[in-house]
């Protein structure tokens, strides 16, 4: 299934749990596997805590000050977006997630997250579920 995600900002964590758990719920699917896959080079997906909104403006606080987008002058790729590459490859672009009784296997404060670091943008997003990984 193709999921659409749309940003407004340049940097973003989009909480997309509910959107995953109701594709897995409509699969019908009991046990088995959620592979969600970005496939966006400027982009990513993460699990993290969805409880406190704090942690994820504190995990891209630390993002952009480790990969700081004011450092073009040293970047080489010309289309100026260097920083959002490499903020991809940090957090990645796939998740696994076990499937239980029809349910996602997430610890009690843990969501999933797009990851935006090129935007504002319209995005997509893969995500496929099976009874085997």
């Amino acid at each position: 299934m193709l999921l659409s995600i749309k940003s407004d900002a340049k940097t973003q964590f989009i909480d997309i749990t509910s959107k995953v758990a109701k594709i897995v719920g409509e699969s019908k699917i009991t046990n088995g596997f959620c592979h969600i896959f970005v496939p966006h080079t400027t982009a990513g997906v993460t699990i993290n805590e969805s409880a406190d909104p704090s942690v994820k403006k504190d995990i891209l606080m630390i993002l952009n000050r480790m990969v700081p987008d004011n450092a073009d002058a040293e970047y080489r790729h010309m289309e100026g977006n260097s920083p959002a590459h490499i903020k991809s490859t940090l957090t990645g672009v796939s998740v696994i997630i076990a499937i239980e009784d029809g349910r996602l296997i997430l610890g009690t404060w843990q969501g999933i997250f797009f990851c935006e670091y090129d935007g504002p943008r319209n995005r997509k997003m893969h995500v496929r579920i099976s009874t085997q990984i």
